[in-house]
């Protein structure tokens, strides 16, 4: 029941106790403990909202950077991970397979601070050996929602 919830609330945070508890065929109560087990255990790490900021005039640009770096001995890629997570412009931090170790989603106001972000911040963590950036045109896709479709292709390429 637990997992139902959780799926559940991933879609909409919104959700209300009740409403879960008609879908499930539970109370209102199992709902409410389950929920709050969850909150306490951090399994519910928090409630966002997805936002097409797009939409609201925001103007920021966001990258993908491919990071490779040397695992420390009995630490592993945690300790260059756990350094990067600190800084306000990265949005999200993930360990890969393949060609690069660390795939490290940012925001920021502009080319040239990503630019500066790469060249200052994480080129000059010790063991980083190689980065690549990639910069996001358009967004269609985020945690499960799709975002209005627009067909046109924002690379400006005129094939």
């Amino acid at each position: 029941m637990k997992e139902r919830i959780l799926a559940y609330l991933e879609k909409d945070a919104r959700m209300s106790h009740s409403e879960l508890a008609t879908l499930l065929g539970i109370t209102e109560e199992e709902v409410s403990d389950i929920i709050a087990e969850c909150e306490a255990d951090g399994t519910i790490i928090t409630y966002r909202t997805v936002v097409d900021w797009h939409k609201t005039g925001k103007t920021a640009v966001t990258a993908l950077i491919e990071l490779k770096t040397i695992p420390q001995r009995d630490k592993g890629f945690d300790s260059v991970a756990e350094r990067i997570c600190n800084f306000p412009e990265v949005k999200s931090i993930s360990l890969m397979s393949g060609g690069f170790d660390l795939a490290i989603t940012v925001e920021c106001a502009n080319m040239r601070d990503v630019a500066f972000f790469v060249a200052e911040k994480l080129a000059t963590i010790e063991g980083v050996t190689a980065t690549a950036t990639h910069f996001e045109l358009q967004k269609y896709k985020e945690n499960g929602v799709i975002y209005g479709t627009e067909t046109t292709d924002k690379r400006g390429n005129s094939w």
